[in-house]
């Protein structure tokens, strides 16, 4: 697992939870001034690799009024806890 992939399959999942298209969410981030073509958001999407910033605009697009994260258990191996 990947960085990359779990930002991928966390707004994926909101997307999808939500039910809806990728059209549909270009056309609401456009209404906030967010221009990204259906295509951006694909490769985007496919890629995992999008900012933060496009994270929260996606979720704020998508009619989310908080967010909270769980991080993957899998990278804390190693990491000391204070």
């Amino acid at each position: 697992m990947t960085w990359e992939n779990e930002a991928r399959l966390l707004l994926k999942a909101e997307i999808v939870r939500r039910g809806v298209t990728y059209g549909v969410l270009a056309k609401r981030l456009q209404a906030m001034g967010v221009h990204d073509s259906v295509r951006s958001i694909a490769n985007k999407m496919s890629r995992g690799t999008f900012s933060f910033v496009f994270f929260l605009q996606c979720m704020k697009a998508l009619g989310a009024k908080s967010v909270t994260l769980a991080l993957p258990g899998d990278y804390d191996e190693g990491v000391k806890k204070e």
